[in-house]
C-alpha cells in the first residue's frame, strides 16, 4: 500500500524551471545590448569607422554563450560532482590564468590579463570564477557538516584564496580578486557560519588588501583620487568626476535614449566600467532604479532556486553565481557613484566585454540546470 502510494506520487512529480530567471536574464541582456550601442556608438566611430563595432562583437558573444548556455541546461548538474571533472575546471582554470605570463598574453593598459586569439581576447579571471564557484561547491558538499572542523575549513579557505594569489600577482588584477575572493567565502559562509574563523579570514585579507596596495602605488592613487577627485582630476579623478556629472544631469527621467552628452569623448571607457553613467543620463533616476531593480529580482530568483534545490551542491552552485553577479555589481553601482575607490570591475550583462558575458550566461545556465532537477508535485 506504502509503495503504490509513493509511486503515485512519483507520477504526480513534475520537473521545475525557473521562466522567471530565464526570462530576466533575456530581458536584461537585450536591454544591456540596447545600452552598449547607445554607450559605444560614438566611439566606435571615431575609433574604427563603425558605430556597431562594440555592439557586433557583443552579439557574437551572447549567441556562443546562447548556443553553450543551451547544452549546459541539458547536461545533469551532478556531472560536476565527480571528482575528477570538477578538479579538472578548477585546475584547468588556473592554469587559463597563468598563461597570461606566455606569449598568449595580451597586454592592455600596463597590465597582462587577456589571452590573445586572433581578433578575439579571453580575460582569464572570468574562467577562474566558474572554476571556483564549481570546486568550491564540490569541496563543501564532500566534506558536508565536517567543514566546521578547522582543518577541512582552512583546506576551502585554501581552495578560494590560491585562485585569488594567481590572479592578483600574475595579472594584477585586485579587483577581481575581491571579487572571485567574496564569492568563495560566501559560498563558505552558508555551509558554515561560524563567526570567528571569518573574523580571522577578514583580519587577513585586510593586511593581504593592505600589503597588494603598497606594492603598486598607483593604487594609492586611487584612493586619493576617490577622497577628492577634483584635486586629482588629473591621476584619475577626471573620469569620476565626469561620471559624476552625466549622474546628475540625466535628472528624474534623463535625456531620452541615445541623447546623452557625456559619453561622447567626455566619460572615459563609458561602454565598459561607466555605463551604468550612460543608463542615468538618459533614462534618469527611473532607469538607474531600474537597473537596480531587475538585477534584485535576479538575486531573488537564484534564492529561490538555492532554497529548493535537491541537494546541497545545487543550491551552493546557484549561492556561488548569486554571489558573483550581486557583488560585481554592488561595486561597480559604487564606484560609478564614487562611494568606493575606482576597481574597474564591469557591470554584468550591460557592460562591453565578450568573456564577461559568455561566462556569465554559463552561470545561468548552470542554476536553471539546477531549477530543471527541482521536482514539484
Amino acid at each position: 500500500m506504502e509503495s503504490n502510494r509513493v509511486k503515485k506520487n512519483r507520477r504526480n512529480e513534475i520537473s521545475y524551471f525557473d521562466y522567471s530567471l530565464l526570462f530576466i536574464t533575456v530581458f536584461i541582456i537585450c536591454f544591456g545590448l540596447v545600452m552598449l550601442y547607445s554607450a559605444s556608438s560614438y566611439e566606435a566611430s571615431m575609433t574604427f569607422g563603425d558605430s556597431k563595432h562594440y555592439l557586433t562583437r557583443q552579439v557574437i558573444f551572447v549567441i556562443a554563450g546562447a548556443v553553450v548556455a543551451f547544452f549546459v541546461v541539458k547536461i545533469d548538474y551532478h556531472l560536476y560532482k565527480k571528482p575528477l571533472i570538477a578538479f579538472l575546471i578548477y585546475l584547468g582554470s588556473i592554469i587559463i590564468a597563468g598563461l597570461v605570463i606566455t606569449p598568449f598574453g595580451v597586454e592592455a593598459n600596463g597590465a597582462k590579463r587577456w589571452l590573445g586569439f586572433g581578433n578575439f581576447s579571453l580575460q582569464v579571471c572570468e574562467v577562474v570564477k566558474v572554476g571556483v564557484i564549481i570546486y568550491m561547491a564540490y569541496a563543501i558538499d564532500r566534506f558536508g557538516r565536517n567543514v566546521k572542523k578547522l582543518k577541512l575549513f582552512v583546506r576551502c579557505v585554501f581552495y578560494t584564496f590560491g585562485p585569488v594569489a594567481v590572479i592578483a600577482l600574475v595579472t594584477k588584477d585586485l579587483s577581481s580578486s575581491i571579487v572571485i575572493a567574496a564569492i568563495g567565502m560566501i559560498m563558505l559562509f552558508i555551509a558554515c557560519p561560524k563567526i570567528s574563523y571569518f573574523f580571522a579570514i577578514a583580519g587577513m585579507g585586510v593586511l593581504g588588501f593592505v600589503g597588494m596596495v603598497l606594492i603598486e602605488p598607483f593604487r594609492i592613487e586611487r584612493f586619493k583620487v576617490w577622497l577628492n577627485p577634483e584635486k586629482y582630476s588629473d591621476e584619475g579623478g577626471y573620469q569620476i568626476l565626469q561620471s559624476l556629472y552625466s549622474l546628475g544631469s540625466g535628472g528624474i527621467f534623463g535625456k531620452g535614449l541615445g541623447k546623452g552628452v557625456q559619453k561622447l569623448g567626455y566619460v572615459p571607457e563609458a561602454q565598459n566600467d561607466m555605463i551604468f553613467t550612460v543608463v542615468c543620463e538618459e533614462l534618469g533616476v527611473v532607469g538607474g532604479i531600474a537597473v537596480i531593480l531587475m538585477f534584485i529580482f535576479m538575486i531573488w530568483r537564484f534564492m529561490v532556486v538555492a532554497n529548493n534545490a535537491p541537494d546541497l551542491f545545487g543550491s551552493l552552485i546557484v549561492i556561488g553565481v548569486m554571489a558573483h553577479i550581486s557583488v560585481q555589481s554592488i561595486m561597480n553601482i559604487a564606484v560609478v557613484t564614487n562611494s568606493m575607490p575606482n576597481t574597474g570591475v564591469t557591470l554584468p550583462f550591460l557592460s562591453y566585454g565578450g568573456t564577461s558575458i559568455f561566462f556569465l550566461i554559463i552561470e545561468v545556465a548552470l542554476v536553471l540546470s539546477v531549477s530543471k532537477r527541482i521536482k514539484v508535485e
